[in-house]
């Protein structure tokens, strides 16, 4: 008897089949403009995969949560992105999960969440800050990555993801490097996240969401942090992985 977790995020969603503590499958899919519309993608791809929902729990989480007809029940995502690190990295630890929508950190005690802290009043400490950033750019987030990698410091002051994408316009129209932008508009964003985990103390830190498979993002965070910071490709989908286990 497996169990499916169901992540609606604001910019993936996000499926995960666990059996007997064992990591079966996960599935991705944009969620697009309509949440019920990814949950239904979400329900097809299981089923393409081998993994059909009907006689088999189902929990969802995520700002979507609500939106997914087929599911048991809801859990909220703090909660879930606490099960799933755990799951993933151990019982102790502080979990920085950056979304697309906000970005949380999660300290962890023995596998439960002991204190958390989210950043969800402006973009420019999240993922979509970084996607509106690259688009700008005309290059892909990974590739802005590598461009920042070779780049110079840049800053990039804005708080309010408008007024940065306007900092980013002028530096172009001056001609600046595209490298140099890129490096302003990464350390831009790992500083605000870095302030928000900075604030709750743990030796152990660990990358959550969709940026764990950026290791300059993943380098550069640990360098704010001043502690290495361990992530998986499984950490993508750690909401979702808390989900199946909240079955």
């Amino acid at each position: 008897m497996y169990s499916i977790g169901i992540d609606i995020g604001s910019t993936a969603a996000k499926a995960a089949v666990l059996e007997d503590g064992i990591l079966l499958a996960t599935v991705v899919e944009p969620t697009g403009f309509s949440s019920v519309d990814a949950a239904e993608r979400m329900r097809a791809r299981l089923e393409q995969e081998g993994y059909p929902i009907d006689g088999h729990p189902v929990v969802a989480t995520g700002y979507g949560r609500v939106a997914v007809p087929f599911a048991d029940k809801t859990v909220t995502e703090i909660t879930c992105h606490g099960r799933g690190a755990a799951f993933l990295f151990g019982g102790d630890g502080l979990v920085v999960d950056v979304g697309g929508q906000d970005t949380k950190v999660i300290l962890l005690a023995d596998g439960k969440v002991k204190k958390f802290l989210m950043n969800d009043k402006c973009a420019a400490g999240t993922g979509k800050f970084l996607e509106v950033m690259a688009d700008r750019m005309g290059v892909s987030q990974q590739r802005m990555a590598d461009m920042a990698r070779a780049g110079n410091p840049t800053p990039i002051s804005s708080m309010c993801t408008v007024f940065a994408e306007s900092e980013v316009i002028s530096l172009i129209g001056k001609g600046t490097p595209r490298e140099d932008i890129a490096n302003g508009v990464i350390e831009s964003v790992i500083s605000r996240v870095a302030a928000l985990a900075g604030g709750i103390a743990s030796n152990r830190c660990f990358l959550t969401g969709g940026l764990c498979d950026n290791d300059y993002v993943v380098e550069r965070l640990s360098a704010h942090l001043k502690r290495p910071v361990a992530t998986r490709p499984e950490a993508r989908y750690a909401g979702a992985i808390g989900a199946a286990l909240s079955s």
